[in-house]
């Protein structure tokens, strides 16, 4: 009889190819161009940081002797890339003699089923690139366990994080002052990068406290007017003095079945937009004896036969760890006075 799995259409590559071509379905980051992807065929990612700075050079008598180049230290930092792998399992019971799904008398098939578990396996994924995405902007690289702190940015560049008030809940409060403080506080730090503008993720509440500020309220009021005339949601794009805030939603339920936010109560994260390599996202290899040192994929599937015929093992996984080569730029604003 014909085994599918001798096929061409179930081997590593068609079924990685075939998984990799799914639509996301969730995330604001994933889908933002906020992070370049960078493929690697190493477990590990190195950043190589060089203290150099911009100096004026003097003019000098031509023919003369010219300035004596001065090169910053130099550094290399390793950062290990998380192996995420997930198995199930698909037993003939769930095709055998049941409908497929839109039709009257269509029966299942292997590779129907096969789709499906790709497509819910695909789901889980896509929160979790998410969720670490997050981690990467906060500078806290946090595991799905919602526990486990795969890397600290902040930590390995020996920096603090920029920590900035908005004191939304004093009146007097001048929040386009606040802003512009950042905005050059980002302008300041590039070293070496372009940005085009500042965009801040923030909390419903922060938001909602930003909005009703006596120096906000009447600049949103008109954006407002102007976004309803062609039905846009202003919670998605709403600038004031050169920052654009964003309100988020996002949240996820860890492994141990507890919801976390990706944006606490009341806080927010600024970055900077238009960047070239500040936020990156690597992807390693699949651990497999047919991808050593290989350029990584975004995620891995591959099936075997169980014994007996009785089912088919299924096998993805996804080696990603997105950073920020630049955490002087991650900065966390709080919307209430320290």
């Amino acid at each position: 009889m014909l085994n599918p799995f001798d096929q061409d259409a179930f081997n590593l590559v068609s079924l990685t190819t075939s998984v990799n071509l799914l639509p996301n379905t969730y995330g604001r980051l994933l889908m933002g161009n906020i992070f370049t992807e960078k493929r690697v065929t190493t477990t590990s990612v190195y950043i190589e940081l060089q203290g150099n700075r911009l100096v004026l050079l003097p003019s000098k008598p031509r023919g003369g002797s010219g300035s004596q180049a001065q090169l910053g230290k130099r550094k290399l930092l390793s950062l290990a890339i998380p192996h995420i792998p997930v198995e199930d399992v698909i037993r003939p019971s769930e095709f055998q003699g049941v409908r497929d799904f839109g039709t009257e008398n269509g029966l299942k098939t292997l590779a129907s089923v096969m789709t499906e578990h790709l497509v819910a396996k695909k789901r889980d994924f896509d929160i979790t690139w998410e969720y670490l995405m997050w981690g990467a902007l906060k500078g806290v690289i946090i595991d799905g366990d919602g526990v486990t702190e795969l890397e600290d940015l902040f930590d390995r560049f020996q920096i603090e994080q920029q920590v900035l008030h908005f004191d939304l809940d004093v009146t007097s409060t001048d929040v386009s002052t606040v802003c512009r403080t950042l905005c050059r506080y980002m302008e300041s730090n590039l070293e070496g990068d372009v940005s085009d503008g500042v965009h801040m993720f923030v909390s419903p509440e922060f938001f909602d406290m930003l909005i009703t500020h006596a120096s906000v309220k009447q600049f949103y009021l008109n954006q407002v007017a102007a976004a309803e005339l062609v039905g846009k949601d202003v919670r998605k794009q709403f600038t004031f003095a050169g920052v654009t805030f964003e309100e988020y939603l996002g949240n996820a339920p860890t492994a141990k079945g507890e919801t976390v936010r990706f944006i606490a109560e009341g806080e927010g994260y600024a970055i900077p937009t238009g960047t070239t390599n500040t936020f990156q996202i690597a992807l390693a290899p699949g651990d497999f004896m047919e991808t050593v040192n290989t350029p990584g994929e975004w995620l891995y599937a591959r099936q075997e036969m169980k014994d007996f015929n009785k089912g088919v093992d299924l096998w993805m996984e996804s080696n990603p760890l997105p950073y920020c080569t630049r955490p002087k730029l991650l900065v966390k604003c709080v919307a209430t006075k320290a």
